[in-house]
């Protein structure tokens, strides 16, 4: 039983008779250790059902090995005895697949197959050169071939006798079956392109026979791959139906009069980078079934003398770039040709049929020689002549009267012409790129072209104005004319319209019904718009400075867009009043207007606006919108403010410091920032809680106008969860416990007007809901603090960042409270039993962050495991320069920064799951650290930057400390 190995299959087969065959293989020929001995059958689906179609079928699949006659590979495959006396009519035999395969012994010769796993990864197969110059035309014969496997087998798993139904049941419950005829696999590898084919060849006989059908190697490809004559020739006979062939390089002229002498039924040639003697023009006529013929970047003949090319049959001719003096094409049915970049200096044309000629980049060409080849042409559509900078009108003119068909004509870059009583009736697409002679007075010609579809007047210099009434242009482009100033267009097909830096423009009318995008970006010059275009939905006039406010008319209701849905003003520093009513507008930038004073916008579908840079708007007036969301940015004039808009959610005030009057009527805003809004006062507070009452979030930080009555106003606000007070002159916060019930954050930064009383009523279980509370930078009092640290249990987080009256946070006695008794250790008094006794009994703090930052008088932290922190996760006390003693016994706490405690002396840590410590610029002493990390079991950063106790040398002890330890920062070393 023989088998064979592949990644994700392996396939068994009856062993058959071994014969020697003599393969004689060259050393260079690379799949010399990759052959499958003739002899071997795998079992797989030959192409007859006797031993001579086999053969015949084997010979015509794989040829003969190099060195090897195909009659000789043919007589030794029809040789071949059937193993076991077996039939060789292999179609029914199946594939067998082994779930189990990676867990059975099964080994691959990799050296030897190294060959043939290579080939598979080529990008083009077809006549291949690997990157060290070695040739594989023999893959088009071998298909990947690998030997058999002959090592590593298991025979217990597959036994010989495949007949034998008691010898397979080993692996009867593991096998998959699958029936794969030719055809099947014929239809299946037609999809594939011939790098995947090169790779299903190696996975059987039946696959390497399939792939390698002819039906699938009509196109042979010896593109910049270095095959000898003899190698070509023989790849030649294996697929003599071919009917494409590429090949480049110095021995093209070699190979190509094979491929003309052994394929004849050669219909492509493409042929490149050589020299080509006259001597293949001549016998071109052999090949009767061409019908292309490209040649690329060579050298026809040898340079000066007329080189012919005469085909009855040869339908499209390419030369580009190639190197010829003089040439003449007498073919009757050539109906494309193309000689761009080619250095000839006359061309004679016999092509009846020629509807498309390329000539661009000729520049040796004359204008009689252009003009000749182009009118023997009577048939042509589609000309370029595009950089013959010799052309001139008289030549265009004889073109037009003997071509009456021209629809595509290309004289880009023909610096000669002006088009002067030219006319081309018939033409669709034209494109005068960087033609100097065309002027304003050309468009008297082009007007006479009513059936252009495509227009390309970029870079030229001295064109001033474009004004065409064309009814089926739709696209035009005007790109870098600097004396362009006036467009005037009447088309009703307009699509598309590309107008770019021309500084002169000031002037455009279009009248369109199909144009549904305009740009025209940068037009400085640009003062007057008109447009009557019925589908146009996105303009952009980004930085079009000269715009002046009339450009509202144009996009309102009745300014010509009635489809208009985007619109785009971004920088046009002219507009001071900006005013729009369009039921269609969906979206509006005007980002950089920095001159815009008022704005009023009655658009009931805008979704979208945008008004960054708008920073003089004085008055803005939103009724109705469709807007959700509204971010008015830094707008320090607004003073004035109506927003209607039934949708909005989310509204940004930010930074309006003088406004003191605003009208909203939002019922579903649920967000409002009026955070430095100085002059917001509590008549506008309440009328705004009075239309939106589903606000939830609502931040007054910096508004010092707001007073009791707009406190009292928040009482209509029943699902308010945030409210922002910070910076203000508050006194009374009694409104805000009475009415705010469902509060879960309370900001209160810098109140310094609160008393110490002023929170009574949260001790007292006011605000239930409340989770967050920020005190910083306020003037609470020591007793105060504790008082609230101690009562209010249920807050998550707290913040009493830079309070200056706050001198230590002990909770080692009840109710916060610090022992007084000069001498008395306060640990001692805290684990009392009375005490013990009277903490446990406290409830649980739900404490998770704690924020003292900046607390200059904080000399002391004492948290102990009696104080029921067990949520406690973040404590930050850095930044506190008084701060000597730190104790802290918290079962959860993850992170701890002590970052410029420079009092900081000691530090006693009982946090088992404490993974971040940072200790920059303290000055504490290594035995200190040394001893705090050691019961800190899941430590795993330490910073301590900047220490100046502690030395490059004690990063060893630290690490011995702790062993959890990942990460050390230290600026005395780089651990």
């Amino acid at each position: 039983m023989k088998l064979w190995c592949f990644p994700w299959l392996c396939f068994t087969e009856e062993e058959e008779e071994e014969r020697n065959v003599p393969k004689p293989m060259k050393e260079d020929d690379i799949f010399g250790n990759d052959v499958v001995s003739d002899d071997d059958d795998d079992g797989n689906n030959t192409r007859g059902g006797d031993d001579e179609q086999f053969a015949t079928a084997r010979t015509d699949a794989l040829g003969s090995w190099p060195g090897e006659s195909s009659s000789t590979a043919a007589a030794a495959c029809s040789e071949t005895p059937a193993a076991g006396g077996e039939s060789r009519d292999s179609s029914h035999k199946r594939a067998k697949f082994y779930a189990d395969f990676e867990e059975r012994n099964f080994s691959t010769h990799a050296g030897k197959c190294g060959a043939s796993n290579e080939y598979g990864d080529y990008d083009h197969i077809k006549g291949t050169l690997r990157p060290n110059g070695e040739t594989c035309y023999d893959a088009f014969a071998l298909m990947g071939a690998v030997e058999e496997s002959s090592s590593g087998f298991d025979s217990s798993i597959v036994k010989e006798g495949e007949g034998d139904d008691s010898d397979i049941s080993k692996v009867e419950d593991v096998e998959v079956r699958m029936d794969l005829t030719d055809d099947l696999l014929h239809m299946v590898f037609s999809f594939l392109d011939h790098p995947n084919l090169c790779k299903a060849a190696r996975i059987c006989k039946q696959w390497r026979g399939a792939s390698a059908h002819e039906d699938f190697w009509k196109s042979l490809n010896f593109e910049d791959r270095n095959i000898s004559v003899e190698q070509f020739e023989d790849m030649c006979r294996r697929y003599p139906n071919a009917t494409a062939v590429s090949i480049s390089g110095s021995a093209i002229y070699l190979l190509v009069m094979k491929a003309i002498c052994s394929l004849r039924n050669l219909e492509v040639l493409t042929l490149g980078r050589g020299q080509i003697a006259d001597t293949f023009f001549h016998a071109l006529a052999d090949c009767s079934m061409l019908r292309r013929l490209n040649i690329n970047d060579s050298t026809l003949g040898n340079g000066i003398q007329e080189i012919t090319i005469n085909h009855d049959r040869l339908c499209h001719l390419q030369l580009t770039k190639c190197r010829v003096m003089r040439i003449a094409v007498r073919c009757p049915q050539l109906e494309t040709m193309s000689l761009k970049r080619s250095n000839m200096a006359q061309v004679v044309l016999n092509c009846p049929l020629l509807h498309e000629l390329d000539i661009g980049s000729c520049h040796k060409l004359p204008d009689a020689a252009i003009r000749a080849a182009a009118t023997s042409c009577p048939q042509l559509v589609s000309l370029d002549m595009s950089n013959c900078s010799c052309v001139s009108d008289e030549t265009l003119r004889e073109i037009a009267l003997s071509c009456a068909n021209l629809s595509f004509l290309d004289a880009s870059y023909c610096s000669n012409i002006s088009l002067e009583s030219v006319r081309l009736p018939m033409l669709t697409v034209l494109k005068l790129h960087s033609c100097e002679g065309i002027t304003s007075a050309s468009m008297a010609a082009i007007a006479h072209s009513y059936m252009l579809e495509v227009l390309e007047l970029d870079n030229c210099s001295l064109l001033t104005s474009v004004s065409l009434d064309l009814p089926r242009l739709q696209t035009i482009r005007l790109v870098h004319c600097r004396k362009f100033a006036d467009l005037n267009l009447r088309t009703m097909m307009l699509s598309s319209i590309l107008v770019s830096n021309c500084p002169a423009l000031h002037r455009i009318n279009i009248t369109s019904n199909s144009l549904q995008k305009l740009a025209l970006q940068k037009q400085d010059s640009l003062t007057t718009l008109a447009l009557q275009c019925q589908s146009l939905q996105e303009v952009d006039l980004s930085e079009c400075e000269s715009l002046t406010n009339s450009i509202c008319d144009v996009f309102s209701d009745g300014g010509g867009c009635p489809m208009l849905k985007s619109l785009v003003l971004d920088n046009c520093e002219s507009l001071e009043s900006v005013r729009f009513i369009s039921t269609t507008l969906v979206s509006l930038s005007l980002g950089g207007c920095r001159a815009i004073t008022a704005l009023e916008l009655t658009c009931p579908n805008l979704e979208k606006v945008i008004l960054d840079g708008c920073d003089h708007l004085e008055k803005a007036s939103f009724c109705p919108v469709g807007l959700r969301s509204l971010n008015l940015g830094i707008c320090p004039k607004l003073n004035i403010l109506s927003i209607e808009a039934m949708f909005m959610v989310s509204l940004e005030l930010k930074g309006c410091g003088v406004l003191s009057e605003a009208s909203l009527n939002c019922p579903l805003l649920t967000s409002l920032d009026a955070s430095f809004c100085s002059q917001l006062t509590d008549e506008c507070l309440s009328a705004t809680t009075a239309s939106c009452p589903l606000i939830e979030s609502l931040i007054l930080m910096s508004c010092p106008s707001i007073g009791l009555d707009g406190l009292c106003s928040l009482r209509r606000l029943p699902n308010l969860t945030l409210l922002d007070l910070s910076y203000t002159f508050l006194v009374n916060l009694q409104p805000v416990f009475e009415s705010c019930s469902q509060l879960k954050v309370l900001k209160l930064q810098a109140c310094k007007y609160l008393t110490d009383s002023s929170l009574e009523p949260l001790y007292k279980g006011a605000l239930p809901a409340l989770q967050e509370l920020d005190l910083s930078y306020g003037t609470l009092c020591q007793s105060a603090i504790e008082e609230l640290l101690s009562c209010c249990r249920h807050l998550t987080r707290v913040s009493l960042n830079g309070c200056a009256n706050m001198h230590d946070l002990n909770w080692g006695c009840s109710r916060g409270h610090i022992a007084e008794l000069p001498g008395v250790n306060v640990l001692s008094i805290a684990t009392s039993h009375e005490n013990v006794h009277k903490l446990s009994e406290q409830p649980t703090r739900l404490l998770q962050n704690l924020n003292c930052v900046g607390c200059p008088n904080i000399r002391k932290v004492f948290i102990p495991s009696t104080a029921h922190c067990s949520r406690l996760l973040f404590l930050n006390l850095s930044l506190s320069a008084n701060l000597k003693e730190v104790d802290v016994a918290c079962l959860n706490l993850s992170w701890l920064n002590l970052s410029n405690c420079s009092s900081l002396e000691v530090l006693k840590l009982e946090c088992p799951r404490l993974t971040s410590l940072f200790l920059q610029s303290c000055n504490i002493d290594e035995e200190a650290v040394e001893a705090a990390i050691s019961k800190c079991t899941m430590l795993e950063t330490l910073d301590v930057r900047f220490c100046p106790k502690i030395c490059s040398m004690s990063m060893g002890r630290l690490r011995a400390a702790c062993s959890s330890l990942k990460r050390i920062f230290s600026s005395l070393s780089s651990s």
